[in-house]
């Protein structure tokens, strides 16, 4: 036999909040029925005149319209938020729920700021963040703390699939990109735009193939191809999956590690020469305002320089790779590998350490996931081997401190690169 709940109406949403809860609806319905009755003393047709000029009035302000009409819904989330918390038993030892304090709409959703009422904490919600998911049903709820203490928690709640849709790169609306400048590579989970910096980083790329690789590395190559003051060096294992660019590249390098290491021998004396001019001038690194141009390079296949040839090539490819990408921040050299089937012997710890930024696609094994993110995030929950394999272009990305962050790379066909390309060349007067 089901027991029925007994209801505690001290501590109902719908009674407890009640005015709180309708308080904008309430707001406006009196004031407009204050002004209809001391138009209605003046004379019998006055509010009809007062309600036209409001609806005229409203109608006409675009601006004044959203704000009313955003703060209806937000009280309509602010209400259905609560009562969730209700259902969900999730209240403080008073039986009070928790204070919106601020709402913000989201692509996919929604994110909530809320102050906790006594008795409530981040650990009490995040145990029992599934029960909020279903009795909310929405997709996904987080929950996670902000810097205003530990009484305030941020709730990000996703009502749709934020990768249901293609992300299309923003290089595609421009005719020039200045590398210096953040770089959107696609969007998160809550459909918000994600940026990068590249200057002083070095990215590291890894997963299956048709993970979308290839094109987490169209996006990079394309805004250093779209920077006329940008060189560009493209090392390609399979000497076909950065043939596109070719025409842009200042230099372009096949699947011989010969040509590998003497490509990465000059760009270790471009790296010597730019910090003796650096050195020179009493500057600690490169910099826009005074004009310092950005050298790009990008090493497909990371798995034949670092496995096949000779084992003297083997280690000296190695070597001045880890120069490169440890040294070659404050030159202005921004390093970006990529490998498939990533694994520890492709990518030795003290290479990948090495990278600031990490993306980590669809993977075979958690081991894998760790092999680019790092030792122990899949254990976390940040395990590229569980995304799906229908999500072409969704990965895990590291950037710098904190966690991984879900995102789904912009897209770019063959026919968005062919135009990119031609853009390039005009750019760069090719």
């Amino acid at each position: 036999m089901v027991r029925a709940r007994a209801v505690d109406f001290r501590r109902h949403p719908w009674t407890h909040y009640a005015v709180l809860g309708w308080r904008r609806e309430i707001g406006y319905s009196t004031v407009t029925v204050f002004v209809l009755l001391i138009a209605r003393s003046v004379t019998a047709w006055a509010p009809y005149v007062v309600a036209a000029g409001m609806m005229a009035v409203l109608i006409g302000n675009r601006e004044l319209r959203e704000k009313i009409t955003r703060q209806w819904r937000d009280a309509k989330r602010e209400r259905t938020l609560q009562a969730v918390f209700w259902w969900a038993d999730l209240v403080g030892r008073s039986g009070r729920l928790p204070v919106v304090k601020k709402i913000t709409v989201t692509p996919v959703g929604a994110r909530f700021l809320l102050q906790l009422p006594v008795g409530l904490h981040l650990g009490s919600i995040e145990v029992r963040i599934e029960e909020l998911t279903a009795t909310f049903n929405a997709r996904s709820i987080s929950v996670r703390p902000t810097d205003r203490g530990a009484r305030f928690v941020e709730l990000s709640v996703i009502a749709q699939d934020p990768f249901f849709r293609e992300v299309r790169s923003s290089l595609l609306t421009v005719e020039s990109f200045n590398l210096w400048d953040a770089l959107t590579v696609g969007v998160d989970e809550e459909g918000a735009s994600v940026s990068v910096d590249l200057p002083e980083h070095s990215v590291l790329i890894g997963g299956e193939p048709g993970s979308g690789k290839s094109v987490a590395l169209s996006n990079i190559i394309a805004a250093a191809a779209l920077d006329s003051k940008c060189r560009l060096t493209l090392i390609d294992g399979k000497e076909v999956e950065l043939l596109a660019w070719r025409s842009v590249a200042d230099r372009f390098v096949g699947s011989s590690i010969g040509d590998a290491v003497a490509a990465l021998e000059d760009l270790h004396d471009v790296l010597s020469e730019r910090y003796r001019v650096l050195a020179a001038e009493g500057r600690r690194k490169v910099a826009a305002l005074v004009g310092d141009g950005l050298h790009l390079v990008v090493i497909d296949e990371l798995a034949l320089f670092l496995r096949g040839g000779e084992r003297a090539q083997r280690e000296r490819f190695a070597e001045l790779l880890r120069d490169l990408v440890a040294r070659g921040r404050a030159a202005g050299i921004i390093v970006v590998a990529a490998t498939q089937k990533p694994s520890h012997d492709i990518v030795p710890t003290w290479i990948r350490d090495l990278f600031t930024y990490r993306l980590a696609m669809r993977c075979t094994s958690p081991e894998a996931s760790d092999t680019i993110l790092g030792q122990g995030w899949a254990s976390q929950g940040f395990n590229a081997a569980t995304i799906d394999g229908e999500r072409r272009g969704v990965g895990y990305l590291l950037a710098g401190g904190g966690s991984p962050r879900l995102i789904r790379v912009a897209n770019l066909t063959d026919d968005d690169v062919a135009l990119l390309v031609a853009r390039a060349e005009r750019t760069r007067g090719s």
